[in-house]
């Protein structure tokens, strides 16, 4: 806007002070001149320095402000990101808004578009039952950061690894893993977050922007990825009566988390042995009987306030359940701390270490592990299959 053309609704949203908007009036009619200061009693500091306080109000609140066509000047999924004068001649200065990518609405805005995209998707067909009868049982499968995608050097990190190791390590570890639990009734596989190990094409993390060791295009991530993840619901399918997915979002894959889980539901929606848990939050949660799960990454929230955590979220299912417990990934090691009514566990990665990981000198086992949960006296049995124990 040139000249402080403000219309009345955008003055009433300014806030103005008396002071300001004297000044304002005083520009309006007579320009950024010295005559202009000296009709309100304004040196000429005074007075240009009124006015840019007014610029800048102006540009904090553009998202409300509309041009005489009623076109709005911040298109959606930006916001402002300042406001910069120049001079231009003696009417005065010409406030320029400069706008940044608003990231939180653009991952809202691509998730919405997710969504109807998903409903297109061809549709699997449902699959009978392999078993005539079942154990009233729960079978959990928590799998902890699998980084697909990542790739590792062996003569730097100690293990090559790239995404067609770990397609063929998916699916043989958890094929073998499926053959170890009993039969349930109940099966849940739980993604604990950094399924995918990168968000964007640029192969950098979102929040630090750090460079990530990626093998080919995010495509072919993303294709490896649900690949993965279809073949361990089928195999899930074949064991078990009814098969839940839980997608917790991680560091690594705030947006991929959310739009796997929007097309698994969609892919499955006319399996009704399926179920594909639709949750855009940072903690999730499933109940079994007198056993109360909760499922969270671990970057945003330490562990010992997951039980504090979980009593406000679920007051109620804490009430009515005796086992509680956590399983976080993110630090990619085994660990378990168990606090006053809810016992808090990380679990390991299959995939192998990264450069980062190498030199920061993390070291842990890979594994997947099953575990057993009775409806009435909570965890029974567990079960582990390592990348040792199948031929890739």
């Amino acid at each position: 806007m040139s000249k402080f053309d403000y219309t009345n609704e955008a003055l009433d949203s300014l806030n103005l002070t008396e002071k300001q908007r004297t000044a304002l009036e005083a520009a309006r009619k007579h320009g950024v001149t010295q005559a202009a200061a000296d009709s309100i009693g304004f040196n000429r500091h005074t007075f240009k320095r009124t006015l840019e306080c007014i610029r800048k109000k102006a540009a904090k609140s553009v998202h409300d402000l509309h041009d005489a066509s009623g076109h709005q000047f911040i298109p959606d999924g930006y916001h402002v990101k300042g406001a910069s004068s120049q001079v231009r001649n003696a009417d005065g200065l010409i406030t320029w808004v400069k706008t940044d990518k608003d990231k939180d609405r653009q991952r809202q805005l691509m998730l919405e578009g997710m969504v109807a995209l998903a409903q297109k998707l061809p549709k699997v067909e449902p699959v009978e039952e392999s078993h005539t009868e079942y154990h009233n049982c729960l079978a959990e499968y928590p799998l902890g950061d699998p980084h697909i995608g990542m790739m590792s050097w062996e003569p730097e990190t100690g293990q090559d690894w790239d995404i067609k190791i770990a397609k063929k390590a998916f699916t043989s570890v958890f094929d073998r893993l499926i053959k170890t639990a009993p039969p349930c009734e109940e099966a849940l596989i739980a993604n604990l977050g950094d399924y995918f190990h990168a968000d964007n094409m640029e192969g950098v993390t979102t929040r630090s922007g750090h460079n990530l060791d990626l093998d080919g295009r995010f495509s072919k991530m993303i294709e490896a990825g649900m690949f993965i993840v279809r073949r361990m619901i089928d195999s899930a399918l074949s064991h078990h009566k009814h098969v839940t997915v839980v997608n917790v979002i991680g560091n690594h894959d705030d947006t991929s988390s959310q739009w796997l889980a929007i097309a698994l539901k969609a892919l499955y929606e006319n399996e009704p042995r399926v179920t594909i848990q639709d949750s855009r939050g940072p903690f999730n949660y499933f109940e079994f009987g007198k056993n109360l799960l909760g499922y969270h990454h671990g970057h945003t929230c330490k562990m010992q306030n997951l039980p504090a955590v979980m009593a406000a979220d679920m007051p109620e299912a804490w009430g009515r359940t005796l086992y509680r417990c956590w399983h976080t990934g993110h630090i990619h090691h085994d660990s378990m701390k168990e606090y006053p009514g809810v016992k808090c566990e990380s679990f390991r990665t299959l995939a192998a270490k990264d450069a980062y990981a190498t030199w920061g000198g993390y070291r842990a086992g890979q594994d997947i592990k099953c575990i057993i949960h009775d409806p009435e006296h909570g965890e029974v049995e567990r079960h582990t299959v390592n990348l040792g124990m199948v031929k890739l």
